[in-house]
């Protein structure tokens, strides 16, 4: 059986059971065993979290953000080996997705974080010099964080943006890894030690345990030990693990469900409605449609254009393979929900079965549904079918489309195509606000699969979609600040402030507010 990787050591694990990872293809088990850990495994990592941020509270911003631009050098040397594991572990291609798009993705944001670690401003150094307060975002504490089985590197525990955002703000990680890629999370943490041995910080600064029992996960996030905690997954695991930690205080972090509706206005189906619909037809099935903002629900209003591009949305649905989904458990997830979305009313127009075989595919799938049918229950309607399956909504017109928005629950995206000419320009000015409103990230004339690595994204959104509506898990430096506090420091003395506080910028780079005033210079008269 593998070993988990506690206080800087790879050791064998108090074990519960084991499980073995599975090749979407054939449903086959591969790879070694891999241990499901029992609660000491979870005390000792604590324990050796603790410790370590005693030690990191005083390390140097150029040491934390060292070890990021390592590990992702030491990423980039292992990447065919990290491409080929998870590629047999998730069924997803090597090349592009894995080896072009996501592995360069991860690094990407490990070296985002290195920079706005060494450059500080993410902590909105606050100094006001005629009350002597000053004030400014530190380290929380040691962070547990869960990835989800969709981005084996990207959204990885032990690599992905929660981790690049918990060690930029110079926290030691505790990564719980995702059983659907086992062996990709061991490879990840292979080099996260070596970086961290490499950059000479604290042996538990990164920890690892595969699999735990409900019970102990709910116990890891609402340990006194454990200062914040960020999860991507299912609304199902990440809201009992949100009542655990509300339950004592503990900040959580969650990512959750989205339908990303996608609204195409009747002008803009005039105009191009077969171009729309093929564009949409690959945002849904991208991945299988295993993409947090993949569009799950795509509203028209009705007219025979809508009808054409309903037809042009079918054909190529079933035109386009079907890929296995990550999981047998992902497969079994989005069977019962078209199920349920079936048995709520809606109609198969393509697709609403598993396929025939071992691999963990599933129809190509295209659901329908009346406005005023949605309407009647958007309580079970509005259910994300996480995978290559889409629903339509077809409004009576746009006075009912503009109900069906403002009856939405949060979601990460939302979408709404319009006319190039500008001939819908009234009907973009009702639904947008309506849709702003229920949405952390507002598309036009763009389909939302994909989130980009850049300082304004906002990849999060209203309940349920996040736990939060004011945070992001992409976007660095503002993620950063899940995993931060605010410690203010009222008449200190100068030598005992921490260095960002100091009169003198300590880096003459890090933006600071100065009595009002952001400057990148030292307090006057210094």
């Amino acid at each position: 059986m593998e070993k988990v990787l506690i206080a800087g050591e790879w050791r064998e694990a108090h074990a519960s059971g084991g499980f073995r990872a599975e090749d979407p293809k054939t449903g086959q088990a591969i790879g070694p065993e891999y241990p499901v850990s029992r609660w000491e495994d979870c005390d000792l990592a604590l324990n050796a979290a603790t410790e370590a941020f005693k030690e990191m509270r005083g390390i140097e911003l150029e040491k934390i953000a060292a070890f990021l631009e390592q590990y992702a050098a030491n990423l980039e040397v292992n990447a065919d080996a990290l491409v080929a594991m998870a590629a047999s572990e998730t069924a997803l291609p090597a090349s592009p997705r894995l080896s072009q798009v996501e592995l360069p993705r991860t690094t990407g944001q490990l070296r985002q974080a290195a920079a706005a670690a060494r450059e500080g401003s993410w902590q909105n150094v606050v100094i006001d010099t005629k009350n002597n307060i000053r004030t400014h975002f530190a380290p929380i504490g040691p962070v547990v964080v869960f990835g989800p089985n969709n981005f084996p590197f990207a959204f990885n525990g032990i690599a992905g943006g929660d981790f690049a955002a918990a060690i930029a703000a110079g926290n030691p990680v505790i990564a719980k890894a995702h059983p659907s890629h086992p062996g990709t999370s061991r490879l990840l943490a292979e080099q996260a030690l070596a970086a961290v041995k490499q950059t000479g910080l604290p042996a538990a600064t990164v920890q690892m345990i595969y699999a735990l029992a409900n019970e102990d996960g709910l116990r890891l996030v609402s340990d006194p030990r454990t200062a914040a905690t960020g999860f991507t997954g299912s609304s199902a695991g990440g809201l009992r693990l949100k009542a655990a930690a509300d339950a004592v205080g503990k900040p959580i972090y969650l990512e959750m469900s989205s339908i990303n509706p996608v609204v195409v206005l009747p002008a803009a189906l005039q105009e191009r409605g077969e171009t729309i619909a093929r564009e949409l037809a690959t945002s849904c099935l991208m991945g299988s449609g295993q993409f947090c903002t993949s569009p799950n629900m795509i509203l028209l209003t009705q007219s025979p254009e809508a009808e054409s591009f309903v037809a042009t949305m079918t054909s190529a649905f079933e035109a386009a393979p079907s890929q296995p989904l990550l999981s047998r458990g992902g497969l079994e997830h989005l069977s019962k929900c078209v199920d349920e979305l079936v048995g709520a009313g809606a109609k198969v127009v393509t697709g609403g079965k598993r396929e025939p075989g071992a691999a963990f595919c599933y129809d190509n799938t295209i659901l329908r549904v009346s406005g005023a049918d949605w309407l009647e229950a958007p309580e079970t309607l509005e259910k994300e079918a996480f995978g290559n399956a889409t629903m339509v909504v077809m409004a009576k017109n746009v006075d009912e489309a503009q109900q069906i928005v403002e009856h939405m629950e949060g979601n990460l995206t939302g979408a709404l195509y319009s006319a190039n000419s500008g001939a819908d320009d009234a009907d973009y000015d009702r639904m947008a606000p309506a849709l702003r409103a229920r949405v952390g990230r507002l598309l036009n004339d763009k389909a939302p699969t994909g989130v980009a690595v850049s300082p304004a994204m906002n990849h999060g959104g209203p309940y349920p979609s996040t736990g939060h509506p004011g945070f992001t898990s992409v976007g660095i430096p503002v993620a950063i600040h899940r995993f931060a506090k605010l410690d203010c420091y009222d008449n200190v003395r100068a030598h005992r402030l921490p260095k960002a506080l100091q009169d003198k910028n300590p880096n003459g780079t890090m933006w600071r507010s100065i009595d009002g005033s952001w400057s990148r210079g030292d307090v006057a008269g210094s």
